[in-house]
């Protein structure tokens, strides 16, 4: 799965009508405030990356936010394989020049209804 990249200027946020989606800069991530959110998955939508989603039993948009600096997947990792490290400029950079690679590559090979 494509993870939130915790955008400085987050499209999500530009997008939501009734303001469901903050900064958060002590962590520096976007956060979902649910008592707000109207469920209209704009935000989804606007996501560049596809790192929105929606759960279909709670009815609710959901991403990553980092579980307060203490992401819960990098505990239950049994392999190590994922690290939680904070965001510099050259990884961040890297990392969205890659989720962006990968959703250009996503939307050229992803069938579309109604499009040949």
């Amino acid at each position: 799965p494509m993870l939130c990249q915790q955008c400085e200027s987050a499209p999500c946020m530009a997008v939501c009508p009734v303001g469901a989606l903050t900064r958060d800069e002590e962590l520096a991530r976007v956060a979902i405030n649910y008592d707000l959110c109207i469920g209209c998955k704009f935000c989804v939508a606007a996501c560049p990356f596809g790192a929105m989603g929606i759960d279909t039993v709670a009815r609710q948009v959901i991403k990553c936010d980092l579980c307060d600096g203490d992401p819960t997947c990098v505990k239950f990792c049994e392999t190590k394989a994922l690290q939680y490290v904070d965001a510099t400029t050259v990884n961040t950079v890297k990392m969205r020049e890659a989720a962006e690679k990968l959703s250009e590559l996503l939307k050229k090979t992803v069938a579309r209804p109604g499009v040949s």
